[in-house]
């Protein structure tokens, strides 16, 4: 009987040992203060787009979400696109980042009329260096210009919202955000920041 409890204890030790050790997804969340990570993907165009090219000149929304053309995602990109000029107004930058391919992020501009920046985030390697929690990818199929596609993502990004200031740190993190309406919440924020 005590053989049998060792046993399984050792057994437990070692599962959770290997259980901290493989976990590569988990990296710490990106607080108020921090200096914010610099990146680089590709955009909807297949250029690449650099955070350093950006940051310091205005504030920097990017945002995280799981899928394009998806419902909520569909939202809360609508969102930014109606809302684009008053964020424009209030100093702002709006990068909106997910798993998704490049030819994905372009058909999502074209469909939903866009106008900001899109990036293509297919290994997760962006969310995970602010900290968002990430899943397996995904596949949806939809009809683009009367032909019906697939739709892949290397990975599906947690839905959280950050705004970097004019010095390169985080000012602002919503881990629930709220799809339709994360557009006004950061307007509401920017506005805040700017007084």
């Amino acid at each position: 009987m005590v053989n049998c409890r060792y046993l399984l204890g050792v057994v437990l030790v070692i599962f959770s040992l290997a259980a901290v050790f493989a976990s590569d997804e988990t990296t710490a969340t990106l607080n108020l203060g921090d200096k914010a990570p610099s990146f680089s993907a590709k955009d909807a165009d297949g250029n690449t787009w650099n955070s350093a090219d950006h940051v310091g000149k205005n504030f920097l929304v990017v945002y995280f979400y799981p899928a394009a053309m998806t419902g909520g995602c569909t939202k809360q990109a609508c969102s930014y696109r109606d809302d684009l000029s008053q964020l424009r107004q209030a100093g702002a930058e709006i990068v909106g980042i997910s798993g998704d391919d490049v030819e994905n992020l372009k058909a999502f501009r074209q469909m939903e009329h866009l106008n900001f920046t899109l990036l293509s985030d297919k290994d997760g390697s962006i969310a995970k260096t602010f900290g968002v929690p990430l899943k397996e990818g995904g596949s949806i199929k939809r009809t683009v210009d009367g032909q019906e596609r697939d739709f892949n993502r290397g990975v599906t990004a947690s839905r959280w919202t950050f705004i970097i200031d004019k010095n390169g740190k985080i000012a602002y993190v919503n881990s629930k955000v709220d799809a339709p309406s994360d557009s006004k919440a950061v307007l509401a924020a920017l506005n805040e920041m700017k007084k």
